[in-house]
């Protein structure tokens, strides 16, 4: 089947960032057609739409390119702004933006990178073993995000105030990786289990928990909704 004039997400299937553009393409309901892109491999193709090497990039049917999670997804906010993930006052979308960034830059360093890094990117990169010190060290980390996720979900509807969000969407898009792998420990925190639950629900992110990477199964609750 040919993908001619289709837009289409050059993604890796335990990259958050890439599953925060497929869950909101999913949100607002806009098809695409998705490609593996082995970023490893370090394609001569796609470096010439994407020199940095990395994921994702979106490519509109009209040959329009855009790459990295934050600027696609405010990209898709102003083509397609129903329904809306980044709403509300300037004060409402700073907020919003200040956990995009939380979990792209604070929580991908601290858990994400320690635990899928190590145990799945080492891997295909072929750069060694996993760190064991590091994975400790993730699993450590990640007990102090949960609390901070969990305080935000008692306080508010959804992570940045009233209404689902980008914020929900990055948040959750980090921890479904990690969850693939069965390390999230879900039983720390009530409120950022049931947060994350209601996340797990929406239509929107069963395309992700139907994701399988080759050689690698996915905790037997990954795809559960109730856990």
């Amino acid at each position: 089947m040919s993908n001619v004039g289709m837009r289409t997400l050059f993604h890796l299937a335990l990259s958050p960032q890439s599953r925060l553009v497929r869950l909101v393409l999913g949100e607002k309901r806009m098809e695409a057609h998705l490609r593996a892109e082995p970023i490893w491999d370090r394609r001569e193709e796609f470096l010439a739409i994407n020199p940095a090497g990395e994921v994702p990039v979106l490519v509109e049917d009209d040959g329009t390119t855009i790459a990295g999670a934050t600027p696609i997804a405010e990209y898709l906010e102003e083509v397609c702004p129903e329904p809306p993930l980044l709403h509300g006052d300037p004060a409402e979308r700073a907020e919003i933006r200040r956990l995009v960034a939380w979990f792209d830059r604070k929580f991908d360093r601290e858990v994400t990178e320690l635990l899928v890094g190590e145990k799945v990117l080492k891997r295909f990169l072929g750069i060694g073993e996993p760190s064991s010190e590091a994975i400790r060290a993730g699993h450590a980390n990640i007990l102090i995000h949960l609390d901070y996720i969990g305080w935000l979900a008692e306080r508010r509807a959804w992570l940045a105030g009233d209404r689902f969000s980008l914020a929900d969407v990055a948040a959750a898009t980090h921890l479904s990786c990690v969850d693939y792998l069965g390390d999230v420990p879900w039983e720390r925190n009530a409120e950022a289990k049931d947060w994350y639950a209601r996340v797990k629900s929406r239509p929107s992110f069963r395309p992700l928990l139907a994701d399988h990477v080759s050689g690698l199964r996915p905790a037997k609750h990954y795809a559960d909704l109730d856990f």
